[in-house]
């Protein structure tokens, strides 16, 4: 029998990789929701608890997020005491964007959660399959160059 339009084996990497974030982003929002973080909160939360960010600028360019947007998301997360922003010395017009003790705490508790989610949509997958799949996805996506 010829594989049907539902059969994953069919489709290509990307189809597969976008029908899987919507689920993925799906099950996160009410985690999300729960931790008091938008999707745009965490990410970027979660690229400043990977390495500093640097400027706004930096920060926009690496989360790939509009430079005009971010602006109104950093607001939010410095009211929030998550972040600071404090002026660039090498470029008193920049700011430098940093987690704050908070914001950490913040970032871990909601991953923490989604990891446990995680683990459960993936739990029919032994645990070393879990591994060697983020393990695949990460250095698929690092040998794709950024558009």
């Amino acid at each position: 029998m010829p594989p049907g339009p539902d059969d994953d084996q069919d489709h290509d990497l990307a189809a597969l990789a976008a029908r899987l974030a919507q689920r993925l982003a799906a099950v996160e929002r009410p985690i999300l929701d729960a931790h008091g973080l938008s999707m745009w909160d965490y990410v970027a939360l979660s690229h400043l608890a990977r390495a500093p960010a640097g400027t706004q600028l930096e920060l926009a360019q690496a989360i790939r997020y509009d430079k005009t947007r971010l602006i109104t998301l950093l607001d939010g997360l410095e009211a929030g005491g998550l972040i600071t922003r404090t002026p660039d010395p090498t470029d008193r017009r920049a700011k430098v964007v940093e987690l704050t003790a908070a914001g950490a705490a913040r970032h871990a508790e909601a991953q923490r959660a989604i990891r446990a989610m995680e683990d459960d949509v993936l739990g029919a997958l032994p645990e070393v399959e879990r591994t060697r799949l983020r393990r695949a996805l990460a250095r698929a996506l690092e040998a794709i160059p950024p558009a």
